[in-house]
C-alpha cells in the first residue's frame, strides 16, 4: 500500500479516536497524506477545489430546503398529531403502544427527513407514555431509536440525495420511489419483534377507537400526510425536480406550521432558519471534504484494488455482497452515513455493478447498511439521541436492541438479495430502466 494512503488512513483514525469532528479529520488526513507527494501550496489548493467542486452540484439545493422544511415539521405540532393517527391504527392490538411507536417514528421521519428529528419528537412523547403503560423504558428507546432510521429510506430523504451525487447522477426521484418498500420492510420487522416482545411481557392492549375517533385523528393527521403524497407526487407526476420539491416541501411546511397548526409563530422563524444554515452546514462541509478524501483514493487508485481484491475472494455474488455489506456494517459503526456514502460509493458500487447489481439497487442497500450503524455505539447519532431523551445509557440498550438489530439485519438480506423490494416500484412508475 502506498505511503500516502497509510498516513491518510492512519492520521483519521488517530483524529476520530481522539474525538475530532469528523469532517475537520477527513480534511486534516486527506491535506496531510497529499503533503508526502506535492508540496504544501498545491495540496493546499487541490483539496480546496475538491472541496468546493463536491458542494457544485444543483441537486445539493435540495439538502437545505428539506433541512428547514424538516424543522418547521419539528417545531409545528406534526409529532403528536401522527401519534393519536397511529394510536386509531394499531393501539388496540397486543403491544399496540410500540406498533404506534414505530409508525410514528416511520412516518414522522418520513415527513421531516430526518433520523434525530423522528427520534426527538416521538421520543420525547412515546417513552414516558409507554412507560407508565408498563412498558419497560430501555426497551422503548430501543424501539424509538431504530424505527426513527426508516425515515432515511421513505423520502424526503437526504442521505439519498448524497448517493446520487457519489454515483455519478443517479436519479434522484427513482432512489425517493425506491425507498418505500425497504423502508417498510424495516419497520415491519421491527413490529415483529415488538409483537413477540408483548407476547412474552404480557403488555397491555389498547382500547378499540370509536369511529369518530379514527375520523377525527385521520383527519387531524391529514395535512401532515399529505407533504409526502405532495412531495411524491409532484416528482412523479413529472411536475418539478426533486430540488424544486424541496422548496415546494418549505412552503408547504411553512403553511402548515405557521397558518393550519399555529405552531410557529413568526417570531420563531429566525432561530428555526439559523438552525437550518447550521445543519446545512455541517452536512456540506461533511460533504466537501468527504469527497476530497474520496478524490484522493481514487487517485491512489484505492476503489480498483480493492475490487480486484474482493473479486479474487471469491467468485460468489452472495459471498462478495455479504463480505461488502459486512464491511459497510463496520463502517457504520464508526463514521456517520454522509462521509461513508461519499467515500465509499466509488469503492464498491464497481464492484456491485459487475455481480449485476442496479446503482439504484446498490444505492438502497447501503443506505439501509448504514442505518444500522446509526442506531449502534460509539458513533451512532440517533442512539446517544434516544439516550438522552429516555435518560439511560447506551450499556442498557444493548440488550433490548439484539433483536431489532436482527430484525433489520434480515430486511438488509432480503434487500440485498431481492432486487425487486429496491426496483420494481421505480421501473413500474417510469422512473428507472435496469
Amino acid at each position: 500500500m502506498d505511503v500516502s494512503v497509510i498516513i491518510l488512513l492512519s492520521v483519521f483514525v488517530v483524529l476520530l479516536l481522539i474525538n475530532v469532528p469528523i469532517s475537520i479529520a477527513i480534511g486534516v488526513a486527506t491535506l496531510l497524506a497529499m503533503l508526502v507527494t506535492i508540496d504544501f501550496l498545491p495540496a493546499v489548493t487541490t483539496v480546496a477545489q475538491r472541496m468546493g467542486g463536491g458542494i457544485d452540484s444543483f441537486a445539493l439545493l435540495a439538502i437545505p430546503f428539506f433541512v428547514l422544511s424538516g424543522l418547521l415539521m419539528g417545531r409545528g405540532g406534526i409529532a403528536l398529531r401522527l401519534i393519536e393517527f397511529a394510536k386509531v391504527l394499531v393501539g388496540m392490538l397486543p403491544g399496540g403502544l410500540a406498533f404506534v411507536n414505530i409508525i410514528s417514528c416511520t412516518l414522522f421521519g418520513a415527513i421531516s427527513g430526518s433520523s434525530v428529528a423522528a427520534t426527538s419528537a416521538i421520543g420525547g412523547f412515546m417513552i414516558p407514555t409507554m412507560e407508565k403503560e408498563g412498558y419497560d423504558r430501555n426497551f422503548t428507546a430501543a424501539i424509538t431509536v431504530t424505527a426513527s432510521t426508516t425515515g432515511l429510506l421513505i423520502p424526503p430523504s437526504n442521505i439519498l440525495i448524497v448517493y446520487s451525487l457519489a454515483s455519478g447522477g443517479v436519479s434522484i426521484a427513482a432512489l425517493f420511489v425506491a425507498g418505500y418498500l425497504p423502508g417498510l420492510l424495516v419497520a415491519l420487522g421491527l413490529m415483529g419483534v415488538c409483537a413477540v416482545y408483548a407476547k412474552i411481557q404480557g403488555y397491555p392492549v389498547g382500547q378499540v377507537p370509536t369511529p369518530g375517533d379514527v375520523v377525527r385523528k385521520t383527519l387531524d393527521a391529514l395535512p401532515s400526510l399529505l407533504l409526502i403524497v405532495l412531495v411524491i407526487g409532484g416528482i412523479i407526476g413529472g411536475f418539478f425536480t426533486a430540488t424544486e420539491a424541496s422548496v415546494v416541501a418549505v412552503l408547504y411546511a411553512l403553511f402548515l406550521a405557521t397558518v393550519v397548526y399555529r405552531q410557529v409563530k413568526l417570531t420563531d422563524l429566525p432561530e428555526i432558519f439559523t438552525k437550518a444554515v447550521e445543519t446545512t452546514a455541517i452536512v456540506m462541509l461533511l460533504i466537501g471534504t468527504s469527497t476530497a478524501m474520496s478524490w484522493m483514493l481514487s487517485y491512489e487508485n484505492i476503489p480498483q484494488a480493492i475490487s480486484a481484491t474482493l473479486l479474487a475472494l471469491s467468485d460468489n455474488p452472495f459471498v462478495i455482497l455479504l463480505m461488502i455489506n459486512l464491511i459497510l456494517l463496520a463502517v457504520g459503526i464508526f463514521m456517520d452515513m454522509t462521509p461513508a456514502v461519499l467515500i465509499f460509493t466509488p469503492i464498491f458500487l464497481p464492484v456491485a455493478v459487475q455481480l449485476g447489481l442496479s446503482p439504484l439497487h446498490f444505492g438502497i442497500m447501503m443506505v439501509l447498511n448504514l442505518c444500522i450503524g446509526l442506531c449502534t455505539p460509539p458513533v451512532g447519532s440517533v442512539l446517544f439521541v434516544g439516550c438522552s431523551i429516555a435518560k439511560t445509557s447506551i450499556a442498557k440498550l444493548v440488550k433490548p436492541l439484539i433483536p431489532l438489530y436482527a430484525a433489520m439485519f434480515i430486511a438488509l438480506l432480503l434487500v440485498t438479495f431481492v432486487p425487486a423490494l429496491s426496483e420494481w416500484l421505480p421501473i413500474n412508475a417510469g422512473l428507472y430502466e435496469k
